[in-house]
């Protein structure tokens, strides 16, 4: 199977070989030079194309050559997150914010259960030390042109000229930024683009030339709901078993649980304080309810769910808009499964003699439910 070549090295082989203004009969010698079809090469200069049988590269040629000089006016613009007033450290924060205080290249791997906090620490992290933060959420579609960047064509003036846009992790070698590669075990083999990154080596772009150091500062972290190994029991689908010469590039791990009880009855409180929700009560008991689903998960006493402390957040949320704790429940836990949710009900009425469990409160019309 041929390589087929990039619309710029057709470009610059057809303009150093027949000038910026070509015929069919020269593009046929394109073709035999790349051994690929006319079609395929014709198809690749339509946006080129000016008349019959001719296609011109004069002012294409010129705005690919400016556009390898990296725009640095788009370092201009801070990528420092704001300070959240609801975070309350746990966990491996404080583990995160010294090697980010550090200003050491010291990739490092956070995993852990869904919804526990591997993220927002990262974030907090940089929001407290004034530092830069780029977050990249990997799917398995993410390529090497979605990180590093790509040519993309543009219509200025009405004229087609093709420009280099920075990918997240150039940016983040440019500014000397924290690079978050959030959902890292998503990725498919594509993410082996970062291998030299991991390496603190810097990248050479092969599109333009260009030879990027890291600036002072830069860091990379990966968050996942697993260890790179895959989700034997099918919790996590979608995740892949990684490339292990990826994982070896993160020298640390760190193992994230869910906050102890007192960690994330502060979490509760400062988010009710945010939202004007006064019930400590509330909060207490929803603890104990959360803890209670953790502890039957971790001994395979139930199907696979439990209650995060993102969900927690999430009903105090719900409890402020509607004012009410059965409806905040019942919205909050509809995205489980009819079983799981009422399990969920009935576990929850044990904490709370106040909580009326088949309260006609908690009914949602077909049109309105969540």
């Amino acid at each position: 199977m041929n390589t087929i070549p990039s619309t710029e090295n057709i470009i610059n082989y057809l303009s150093d070989t027949f000038g910026s203004n070509v015929r069919g009969s020269e593009l046929h010698q394109a073709c035999k030079h790349f051994n690929i079809s006319y079609q395929t090469i014709t198809k690749r200069l339509e946006n080129y194309k000016i008349d019959r049988g001719q296609w011109d590269f004069s002012k294409t040629v010129d705005s690919i050559e400016k556009s390898y000089q990296a725009p640095d006016a788009s370092l201009t613009k801070s990528f420092v997150p704001p300070v959240d007033d609801t975070f309350v450290p746990f966990g491996s924060f404080s583990d995160t914010k010294k090697i980010i205080k550090s200003n050491l290249f010291y990739p490092t791997f956070i995993t852990g259960l869904s919804g526990n906090g591997k993220t927002i620490s990262v974030e907090q992290a940089c929001a407290q030390l004034g530092r830069e933060f780029i977050r990249v959420n990997i799917t398995i579609e993410t390529d090497e042109s979605d990180l590093i960047g790509s040519l993309r064509l543009s219509d200025p003036n009405g004229n087609t000229v093709t420009t280099w846009h920075d990918g997240p992790v150039v940016q983040a070698l440019k500014r000397g930024a924290i690079l978050l590669l959030d959902e890292v075990d998503l990725a498919s083999n594509k993410i082996l683009c970062m291998q030299p990154i991991l390496e603190g080596k810097g990248l050479f772009i092969k599109m333009t030339g260009e030879y990027v150091k890291p600036a002072p500062g830069f860091n990379i972290f990966a968050t996942a709901n697993t260890k790179g190994q895959g989700s034997p029991d099918g919790r996590f689908i979608g995740t892949n078993i990684m490339n292990e010469a990826f994982l070896e590039r993160f020298p640390v791990t760190f193992e994230q649980q869910y906050p102890a009880t007192t960690t994330e009855l502060k979490i509760l409180t400062k988010v009710c304080e945010q939202v004007g929700v006064d019930d400590t009560d509330f909060c207490m008991r929803l603890i104990q309810w959360a803890r209670r689903s953790r502890s039957l998960f971790d001994d395979d006493r139930v199907s696979g769910e439990l209650i995060s402390t993102r969900r927690l957040v999430a009903i105090i949320r719900a409890y402020a808009i509607w004012g009410k704790k059965e409806k905040a429940l019942e919205v909050c836990l509809n995205r489980f499964s009819d079983e799981i949710k009422e399990s969920f009900l009935e576990a929850y009425d044990k904490y709370d003699e106040n909580f009326e469990l088949n309260s006609g409160d908690v009914e949602v019309d077909n049109e309105q439910k969540v």
